[in-house]
């Protein structure tokens, strides 16, 4: 039985064909854990706006308990002891200074719940660009499989330049450059 002459681009095909299935693989692992990191990253930043919701109404509570404490002191009787007006005082001061912290509470919370968006929108943006790399690698690996069945070198070189998209956009999925 005479043995077929393998053609050499054959081999160039086959191994083309491993590097961009390997490149597909790592792209979906890595856009995968991005997407991840974005819904998380969304999750956490949903829970500090909450965070910051809830120390805005504890604000809010105190500036009203602190209107009707000063409106209680300006209708005490001038007969009343300093004693009583100064009670109000404290009370009102105290007020003051969970105010003050609140706020200062939701500057911190809205920093780290900004900074959490930042971290969803970078990652989804990763995670697209991985998701490009998949879409065009995939195309790339059917077309040279398609080649390899046919024996069409012209549907392999259409299959490289699709995979050569396809390695642009995993490179982009690391450094954007997009």
């Amino acid at each position: 039985m005479a043995e077929e002459k393998k053609e050499t681009w054959l081999n160039y095909l086959a191994l083309s064909t491993v590097i961009l299935a390997v490149c597909a693989t790592l792209s979906t692992f890595k856009g995968g854990g991005y997407s991840t990191r974005a819904v998380m990253s969304q999750s956490q930043a949903s829970d500090e706006w909450a965070f910051y919701q809830a120390k805005s109404i504890k604000l809010y509570l105190n500036q009203m308990q602190i209107e009707s404490l000063s409106l209680k002191l300006a209708d005490l009787p001038k007969s009343i002891a300093k004693e009583s007006a100064n009670s109000y005082q404290e009370k009102i001061a105290d007020y003051k200074k969970k105010i003050e912290k609140y706020e200062q509470d939701k500057t911190e919370i809205q920093e780290k719940a900004k900074h959490l968006e930042n971290v969803r929108d970078e990652s989804q943006k990763h995670s697209q660009a991985f998701g490009m790399a998949i879409i065009f690698l995939q195309i790339a690996i059917l077309l040279s499989s398609i080649a390899g069945l046919l024996k069409k070198k012209l549907v392999w070189y259409v299959g490289m330049a699709t995979g050569v998209v396809g390695m642009f956009y995993f490179v982009d999925g690391f450094l954007l450059i997009l």
